[in-house]
């Protein structure tokens, strides 16, 4: 193994140390063929956001005959949190896995889709198709992000069970609806549109879990971090005049239009240039790597095409903005302000509709946890533990939300784009021997599964 350690992860301070013959047995229990055929099935479930219900049950039910003790905590029964759990037959840290049911994909709408995608792109099978190609890669947005991760840790904590190796501390799997989107804004509002809320944040307050440590498994190459962007939507409104077009005298100069979508020019000049000045500043470089938050204008709103007569007096910009963990929305809008004050608009307001702020563990406190992904990353790949790409600490990921409230968290996994089912095998080598480093060896289990601790007990939404 390389002796030299990567300056965040120690893999001598995971509290447990697998030996050779440990990793043997439970390489052996990893089936390749069964965790691209679990993933497959998986991906090829229809999941958009706001439509997880078949694919959180079909993981209940997998959890279930494996022998997980799953259960379903829920803001409504239609998008439920699905709960598993391995280990806890004596004293040792608890380590809590997550991942997200809900895949990047159209709206499924095609009077919204036609206006965000063209017929090529929205013609693309990988939006909700999944499969081995003729390379033996597995392609599909869904095993990307986010069935193939799941899918891993899942087969890591049945290649445990399989080898009658148990867990001192406990292991909760957990799959979560809406970590993608949508957000309510404007009037696609209420808990129809909920995302992220319903998700790892509901799980986290009612889902019965206590963990010392968190993993969010998502692709990232192999890497790690342990820190994770926010993001902000401001809507940027400009205010004109409605004029009727017969009698309308046109301005030489755009910026002098009545109607506000004709100032949208150098409205978007301005936000560039601030977005830009924005990126430059918010790169913060950590032993957990770099995070370079990015600013991009989502959409444009102005008038009804069905009512043309008389232009339009409002017209909004709607700008998200990439916040690294130590940003707060209050500082973007000063300097959207600042940028909008700058032009000669007369009439204008800005208003964050969106505001989710970024976390990072402390290195001191998450310690434990990388030094155990780093042993583990040695012991199954021959190789230290690296820092992730910044493009995974400069997006939300679930374990922003363990950051938030003080439980040590990471994002690490397989390879994020087009995995082979050797990628897939290592990363759910990779995640057993964690559960394993972090929580230490139990008694191992008997046939037929544990016991859950909640028994009969019933939470609102469970089934």
């Amino acid at each position: 193994m390389p002796a030299a350690t990567p300056a965040f992860a120690d893999p001598t301070a995971a509290p447990y140390a697998v030996s050779e013959e440990e990793r043997a047995a439970i390489a052996a229990a990893i089936d390749t063929d069964e965790l691209v055929e679990l993933a497959l099935t998986l991906g090829n479930i229809p999941s958009r956001s706001r439509e997880e219900r078949a694919a959180a049950e079909f993981v209940h039910d997998w959890m279930a005959r494996e022998g997980f003790n799953p259960r379903k905590v829920g803001a409504t029964p239609e998008r439920p949190n699905v709960i598993g759990e391995y280990g806890g037959t004596a004293p040792g840290a608890n380590l809590l896995f997550t991942a997200h049911l809900d895949t990047e994909s159209p709206s499924g709408n095609r009077d919204q889709d036609r206006f965000r995608y063209r017929d090529s792109t929205l013609a693309d099978p990988e939006w909700t198709n999944c499969w081995l190609d003729e390379e033996g890669r597995l392609r599909g947005f869904p095993i990307s992000n986010d069935r193939g991760p799941m899918a891993c840790f899942l087969i890591a904590a049945k290649a445990l069970r399989k080898a009658g190796i148990g867990l001192a501390g406990k292991t909760w799997l957990t799959a979560c609806p809406g970590e993608i989107g949508p957000e309510p804004i404007e009037e696609f509002s209420g808990i129809d549109y909920l995302g992220k809320d319903i998700g790892a944040h509901y799980l986290f307050h009612h889902g019965g879990v206590a963990p010392d440590y968190a993993i969010a498994a998502e692709g990232t190459d192999f890497g790690l971090t342990w820190q994770g962007s926010g993001y902000a939507v401001f809507r940027v409104r400009i205010f004109g005049q409605g004029m009727f077009t017969p009698i309308l005298e046109a301005p030489a100069r755009a910026i002098d239009h009545p109607n506000p979508i004709y100032r949208l020019g150098p409205v978007i000049e301005a936000l560039h240039a601030w977005g830009l000045s924005w990126e430059g500043a918010s790169v913060l470089e950590t032993a957990s790597g770099r995070v370079c938050p990015k600013v991009q204008i989502a959409s444009v709103r102005g008038g009804m095409p069905t009512d043309f007569g008389a232009g339009t007096e409002i017209c909004a910009l709607y700008l998200e903005v990439g916040l690294n963990p130590r940003q707060k929305a209050a500082e973007a809008m000063h300097g959207i302000m600042a940028a909008m004050r700058g032009l000669a608009v007369e009439s204008f307001d800005v208003e964050p509709v969106v505001v989710r702020h970024g976390f990072e563990a402390r290195a001191e406190e998450v310690a434990i946890l990388t030094g155990a992904v780093d042993a583990a990353t040695r012991l199954a790949r021959g190789s230290a533990l690296e820092v992730a790409h910044p493009v995974y600490s400069s997006m939300w990921r679930d374990h922003n939300v363990f950051n938030m409230h003080r439980i040590p968290a990471v994002t690490t996994g397989m390879p994020r784009w087009r995995p082979t089912p050797a990628d897939m095998a290592s990363s759910a080598l990779v995640y057993a021997l964690t559960m394993l480093a972090v929580c230490g060896r139990g008694t191992a289990p008997e046939a037929g599964g544990a016991t859950s601790v909640y028994g009969d007990v019933a939470r609102p939404f469970d089934t």
